[in-house]
Parts: C-alpha cells; structure tokens; sequence
C-alpha cells in the first residue's frame, strides 16, 4: 500500500498497489507545474487502485486541451497527480510518504533543461523522448 498527500496535509491518499514507469521531464512546461529542476512522477499501475483518503473536494485540476492534465491541492497548491481524460494516471513521487517501491528509470528532454540542473544517477537520458 502506498499513501501520500500535499504539504498542507489537506489532502491524502491511498494506493491499493503499485506504481510502474517512475521517470522524470526537464522540459519547461514539467519544470513550471512541478517548480523544481523536473517533475518526478510514476504511473499508477492500476488507476482502479487509486482513491482520496481526505480532501478530494480541495483537488484542483488544470488540464490541456489533449486531455491531460495535473490534479493539486487548492489549499497549498501541492502537485499530487497526472490525469488523463479524468482519470489518475500518474502520482508525483514527491507526495508519497516513504518508500514509493520504484526508482527513476528514464529522464525526458534534458536537452532543454535549467542550466542550473545537474542530473546524478544512472538512469538513461533522452534529448526528447524515447519513443
């Protein structure tokens, strides 16, 4: 079981599973929603798995018009989740309390990264995208 929530603490959940896919993007758009060097996030391996422990009616989405987008706490304005066409499909892992049981396998446009972000560890790194 996996749990989370946002700074403030308004906001929690729960994941009745695992998380897949852990990978972090450097491109301006991630580094804006996430305000830091990239986002660092995971699919949820069964989004049917996933539910609000508190504070569902405080998560805000903001979603592009292909359909994906990202849910965050109204109060501290925490970035909890990917949706996509309405449902969870990712959790940041800065959210999750202790170990989330994956690691970074791949980072996404380090091209266009910060000047200031360095990338440590051994995971692959793509210009843009691996696929």
């Amino acid at each position: 079981m996996i749990q989370g929530g946002c700074f403030c603490a308004t906001v929690r959940y729960q994941i009745d599973g695992s998380l897949t896919r852990a990978r972090a993007c450097h491109c301006s758009r991630c580094r804006k929603a996430f305000s830091g060097a990239s986002s660092a996030y995971a699919e949820v391996a069964d989004p049917a798995q996933f539910r609000w422990l508190a504070g569902e009616d405080k998560v805000r989405y903001f979603t592009s018009e292909q359909g994906w987008g990202l849910g965050f706490c109204g109060e501290c304005g925490s970035t909890l989740c990917g949706v996509y066409q309405g449902e969870i499909h990712g959790i940041t892992l800065g959210s999750v309390e202790g170990d989330p049981g994956v690691e970074i396998e791949a980072h996404y446009f380090v091209d266009s990264r910060a000047p200031w972000d360095h990338i440590g560890g051994t995971a692959p790194q793509f210009a843009e995208r691996d696929t």
